[in-house]
């Protein structure tokens, strides 16, 4: 068992590095009794940490926020890590973030010891940072806020303002899995998956604001083509271009709305029919909507990729319940 002074280090180091540790597995990482682990976190406590607890079954520990920020506990490559990546978002970056960037780096650099400066001074003279043109500036607490949610894989909300506004630059909330921090240029994007809109979406940092965690943690979704970087720039660059499908439902609008208003705009018509409009990378996606609607519809508005689906898919499922649905002799495309 480590001494007490190393041992509360430790302590103070796991609890940095997740939102909430249950109290059981906390003391096995440290090889203490869960009485010895009550000890050490009173011992944070009075040195200023404010460390919450709950009781109960899946009771546990968690690091909060306080009036002043006490030190931080960092090893050896999260401490290199701080310096190169602090010194390409100064160099990156312009106003408030780049000021409070060089500051933070300037506190690293002055209490890094000799051997890890060199480290990650080397580092940095063989990375080169491509000039863009000035990009807007993100404030730093949403940088930080978003980059937490996804250490953490916590589900978050946020206001955004989609590109060209919604009419005149109108903000709308969204609800999301955060994946995913990307830079393209100057800018920052948050890969995240939508959850209202059951599709994946790149977010400008500029653009978003407010984001709070829910406290509800999702499990990881394996991100298309598993490369991040690569999925943000060809969405960029109009590779990806979603799908629209636009619908008149002969249901009424409260019904539609409660079965897969969720993932569209559901419009009321009148005399019991409504307007359906969605979008969707998946084709996929689309019909599986339109048939969870579970009413007749005519097509208002659809590409031909759309328009060719939607046909291939009722070949299939009439071709499936012909016959009483003998097995068909080979396979449909």
């Amino acid at each position: 068992m480590a001494n007490t002074s190393s041992r509360t280090l430790r302590l103070l180091s796991l609890l940095q590095t997740h939102r909430f540790w249950p109290g059981g597995e906390l003391a096995s990482r440290l090889e203490v009794s869960e009485r010895t682990l009550r000890r050490d976190i009173d011992r944070l406590r009075e040195l200023g940490y404010p460390v919450s607890s709950s009781r109960g079954v899946e009771g546990g520990y968690q690091l909060g926020a306080g009036g002043s920020m006490p030190p931080l506990v960092v090893d050896e490559n999260e401490a290199i890590a701080m310096v190169v990546a602090l010194g390409q978002t100064a160099s990156a970056q312009s106003g408030a973030l780049a000021d409070s960037t060089l500051s933070a780096l300037s506190k690293v650099v002055q209490v890094l010891p000799a051997r890890l400066r060199r480290r990650a001074e080397a580092l940095r003279s063989v990375t080169v940072d491509a000039p863009f043109a000035e990009a807007p500036e993100v404030e730093a607490s949403v940088l930080g806020a978003i980059a937490q949610a996804i250490r953490d894989s916590e589900r978050i909300r946020f206001s955004y303002t989609a590109r060209g506004g919604a009419a005149a630059g109108e903000e709308a909330r969204r609800h999301v899995e955060p994946h995913q921090l990307v830079t393209v240029g100057r800018r920052w994007y948050l890969l995240a998956y939508d959850l209202e809109r059951a599709d994946w979406r790149s977010f400008r940092l500029d653009r978003l604001s407010e984001p709070q965690g829910t406290k509800s943690l999702f499990r990881r979704r394996e991100i298309p083509g598993g490369d991040a970087a690569a999925y943000v720039r060809a969405g960029l660059q109009g590779r990806t271009e979603a799908h629209r499908l636009v619908t008149v439902v002969s249901a009424p609008a409260s019904e539609i709305e409660q079965r897969i208003g969720r993932w569209t705009t559901v419009t009321d018509l009148g005399d019991g029919r409504c307007r359906v409009e969605a979008e969707a990378r998946e084709l996929g996606f689309l019909l599986l909507g339109m048939g969870l609607a579970g009413a007749p519809f005519a097509v208002e508005e659809a590409d031909a990729e759309v328009r060719e689906a939607m046909a291939s898919w009722a070949s299939r499922f009439a071709a499936a319940t012909a016959d009483g649905g003998r097995e068909p002799a080979g396979t449909v495309g």
